[in-house]
Parts: C-alpha cells; structure tokens; sequence
C-alpha cells in the first residue's frame, strides 16, 4: 500500500508517523507555542529529528467550541510556515478546510490536504480535483468545530462513518482523483461519544474494507482523559498506547504530538511483528 502525494510516494508498508505543527494561539493541546514561523520551522525539525515522517500544518483551531478563523489571517499563519517545511524535503500535509488555503499551500509546495471537512465547503473538492497529484485525507466529522460536543451523533458510529468516507471518496473519484491519493481518517473526537470513539478503535479493521490507508488521531483527545483520569498536560502515555492500538488493527499513519515516545513504541511491534512467522507486518495480528 501506498499514499500519492505531489511530491512523495509514501510507502505504507509499515505504519507512518505525522507530526502535528499547530500555528494557532488556541489549539486544545499546544495553542501559541509555535506561532512564529521561526518557532514552527524549530518544531518541524524537532519532530522529524523524532522520527516524524510527515509534517501536518495547521493554522485553525478544531478543538470543540473553537471560533473560525478569518482566511487572511490563516493563510498569513500557514503559508510562512509550510514554505519553510517544504524545504526539508519531507511531506508535508496541511489542515484546513478552505479551498483558498488549499490551493495556495499547494501552490507553495505542500503535498497533503488534510480536511475535516472531507472537502465539503465549496470549492475544496474542485482545489484537490484540480491539483495533478496531491494526496488528501478525509475526515468524518458530525456536526461542527463549535457546535458537535453538544449533540454529538446516535447510534452505532462504525457504519455511519463508513459509510461518510465511502460518499465523499465516490464524490471526489468522480472529479477524477485516482484513488491511491486518498486516505481516511475515522475523525476520533469529533461530533461523538467517549464510547463511539472507542468503537470505532476495537471495530477498525471494518473501516478496511476498501482498501484506503487509515489515518488516526487520538493523540491527547478528551476521551483518553475520560478513560484514564488523566489531565490534557498528563495524556502523552494514553496517547501513544492508542496509536500503537490503531497500528495494531491496521492504521498506516498515526498523527500524534508525541512524536519521540510514539516512534519508540512502534519500533518495539515492528519488531514483535518480525519475529512472528505467522504475522505480517502492517496487518493486524490474528
């Protein structure tokens, strides 16, 4: 399996860590420390010395509740920054929503849309479709940023979910996006329950069943809190034992804040996975 990006072929044979480069002075986790494009570029090339394998910049906030940032004021925070990580010769991903953001960043060099909103604002759809090459991913989200806690979604999460990536992905093949440059992400946290989210990591292997790499955020979320007991600051060990969870069931790309940590525990079940004749590596085990 592999991810086509506009400059990179990643190659998902064995699972992949995205750094997360928040640009915003309020995001959940780490709002305001790398605001500058001096501080982003330092953080870039901390991560990747971590191991990282892709950069994710963000410029907007998602956390729940969080306000919409102005365009102007969210390309002026990301464009700096993904110009300068585009120089490190890595993938470099960037999380927005707006089609403006979007084809600019692209425009400047990032290989990646990465997108909340599964590309259903106006325009963004037709910004990836028009780019020969990026990669992108899809998200599932119920409801939004500022409303979906409040009434997050009913039911059995799992099909809902599957089902949502499987439209959105019919909706961008028909644009003529070729399929390997597309990837999923279940969206942990976003418009569902604690026991939602925690479905959709025990019954992942069934959002598999198309074939499309899976891209996982747990890294820090509420429900981690929730189910440990654990502060925002105290999650990095929930945090990566969650990732290593969704690699287990087949994830190929945990998108995570621990980068240092995370990489040391996947190296630990790559090597597991090696030493089991009857395993395969990037499959989950029997």
């Amino acid at each position: 399996m592999h991810w086509q990006t506009a400059r990179f072929r990643i190659d998902l044979a064995q699972p992949r860590v995205m750094g997360i480069v928040n640009v915003t002075p309020d995001s959940f986790s780490d709002g305001g420390r790398y605001g500058s494009t001096g501080a982003a570029l330092a953080h870039c090339e901390r991560l990747l010395a971590e191991g990282a394998d892709i950069l994710d910049i963000g410029g907007e906030s998602t956390r729940p509740g969080s306000p919409p940032v102005p365009l102007e004021e969210e390309l002026a925070r990301v464009l700096p920054a993904v110009r300068e990580a585009v120089r490190l010769n890595v993938p470099v991903s960037v999380d927005t929503y707006k089609p403006q953001v979007m084809r600019q960043a692209l425009d400047i060099g990032a290989d990646i849309v990465n997108d909340i909103w599964a590309l259903r604002q106006p325009g963004a759809a037709r910004a990836v479709a028009s780019h020969p090459a990026c990669g992108v991913c899809l998200m599932h989200m119920h409801g939004e940023p500022q409303t979906m806690q409040r009434s997050p979604m009913q039911g059995d999460a799992v099909p809902q979910v599957l089902g949502f990536l499987r439209e959105r992905t019919s909706a961008l093949q028909a644009l003529g996006v070729a399929a390997d440059r597309v990837a999923w992400d279940p969206g942990i946290g976003f418009g569902k329950t604690v026991e939602q989210n925690f479905a959709l990591l025990a019954r992942q292997q069934e959002l598999l069943a198309e074939g499309r790499p899976l891209l996982v955020g747990w890294s820090r979320k509420a429900s981690l809190g929730q189910v440990s007991g654990l502060p925002l600051p105290e999650r990095m060990v929930p945090s990566v034992a969650a990732a290593l969870m969704a690699v287990e069931r087949g994830a190929r790309i945990v998108r995570v804040h621990d980068v240092r940590e995370t990489v040391a525990a996947l190296k630990v079940w790559s090597a597991t996975v090696r030493m089991n004749p009857g395993g395969k590596e990037g499959s989950p085990s029997p």
